[in-house]
């Protein structure tokens, strides 16, 4: 549940200009989700939420840039837990997670924000990333089988 909370947490923050905790925690709760403020803000400490001016110029909640991939935080807990092996096809970096992990581990990739990634889509248990070439694949494939538990 909370991999699932997480990558929630990071879809609404991209779609919502998200100010407060409290603010969080109703859309949270619109989607389903019954937690404390506490776990909230738990879960932006997890995540390294942050706040940013938004273009209207008030501070809202913004995934970090640039995560590098020894730091210990909850993008790296959430993909250590989901990704089961990660392969190549061309272009195409293919992640197979557990069932129903797909969601949460593809939106901490795209949080991310990797240059060499055009986009992604995830199903159930499989996530297609398409990178800008072939080497750029390779080596995000790398990159990715380093969370491999």
């Amino acid at each position: 549940m909370k991999l699932n909370r997480h990558a929630k947490i990071l879809e609404l923050i991209k779609q919502y200009p998200i100010t407060t905790q409290e603010e969080l925690l109703l859309r949270l709760e619109e989607e389903g989700y019954s937690v404390t403020q506490s776990t909230v803000s738990r879960d932006i400490k997890t995540l390294r939420l942050q706040k940013s001016h938004g273009l209207d110029g008030k501070y809202r909640y913004s995934a970090p840039t640039g995560i590098q991939p020894d730091v210990k935080n909850g993008f790296t807990g959430i993909l250590s837990g989901s990704v089961v092996s990660v392969d190549l096809a061309q272009n195409i970096v293919v992640v197979k997670t557990f069932s129903g992990m797909a969601s949460a581990a593809c939106a901490a990739i795209d949080s991310m924000n990797l240059s060499q990634v055009v986009g992604s889509l995830a199903g159930d248990d499989t996530i297609f990333i398409a990178c800008t070439d072939n080497q750029s694949a390779s080596g995000l494939r790398d990159s990715l089988k380093d969370y491999i538990v």
